[in-house]
């Protein structure tokens, strides 16, 4: 079994050459108290015993910056995945999608939701980004989005549009889960299992929603396969984001998933994440 964490950051201590640029002019308080440089994430992956690991831009750090995310793979091409942010509704998306692609990424992130930007921005489904949803579509390239619960409706909209594309939801979209069985607070999320490009990413913030209220983490990640698969729900640390070091991050993960299947287990830690970003192949040939 090939373990990768589908969701890790980098955050550079020169910076002069990479300085911040945060999306929404505030820098997240975690890259500022528990920063983690390309060595150290290879350090504590090696600790994990992690094999591979996708280095999502840190938007909250360098904003639509992608270049120190591009040095990970450089340096580490058989470690690291990488994932760039992209403005989607700008003029000039798609030439940034080509640019970044080039560059050695793999498929871009929308940043709307976070810890410096709570609530769910209204950008996502504007008409001026369809340009970057159609050129992801024709491309093959997947998508990533940091978003809310909230924002669904929007998405689902989206992928009436443009059918094709992969979708990974970080954080399983930050459901509403204390209500528990069968999860009405979060029938929008069940709901998005009809559309076939949707994956979720397993994160500590989705385990810590799946064990509040009514809620355990059992009955969440046995409904959830139910309804999507374990091929498109796929687990990443958030290190150093989440607090706590990949090993034990990974830990707490594998106990929340220990009721699950060997095969589903294997595909949540790994197989989901290796099939999410292999270019898809068409008949004209492979596409990044």
């Amino acid at each position: 079994m090939v373990l990768i964490d589908n969701h890790t950051h980098v955050i550079s201590t020169d910076t002069v050459r990479y300085p911040t640029s945060p999306i929404g002019g505030r820098q997240s308080q975690w890259s500022q108290t528990r920063p983690v440089n390309i060595d150290g994430l290879v350090r504590a992956l090696d600790d994990a015993e992690i094999d591979k690991a996708v280095v999502a831009q840190a938007s909250t750090v360098y904003g639509h910056d992608n270049r120190y995310v591009v040095e990970a793979v450089r340096t580490h091409p058989d470690r690291f995945i990488g994932v760039y942010s992209i403005d989607a509704p700008a003029p000039d998306a798609v030439e940034r999608i080509k640019y970044w692609q080039g560059q050695g990424l793999t498929g871009f992130r929308l940043f709307t939701t976070g810890t410096t930007m709570p609530g769910q921005a209204d950008w996502l489904g504007h008409r001026d980004s369809y340009p970057a949803w159609a050129y992801a579509e024709e491309q093959g390239i997947p998508v990533c989005l940091q978003m809310t619960i909230q924002g669904l409706p929007v998405l689902r909209g989206l992928l009436e549009r443009f059918p094709g594309v992969r979708v990974l939801l970080d954080h399983c979209a930050r459901p509403d889960l204390s209500d528990g069985r069968p999860y009405r607070h979060a029938k929008d999320l069940f709901d998005m299992a009809g559309h076939p490009g949707v994956h979720l990413k397993l994160t500590h913030r989705a385990l810590g929603a799946a064990q509040r209220g009514a809620s355990t983490a059992a009955d969440f990640l046995a409904d959830l396969v139910a309804a999507y698969g374990a091929n498109r729900i796929a687990w990443g640390s958030n290190f150093p984001a989440a607090e706590g070091t990949p090993a034990d991050l990974l830990a707490q993960a594998r106990e929340a998933a220990s009721d699950l299947s060997a095969a589903d287990q294997e595909m949540i830690f790994g197989g989901s994440t290796a099939a999410f970003y292999t270019p898809v192949t068409t008949v004209g040939g492979p596409r990044a």
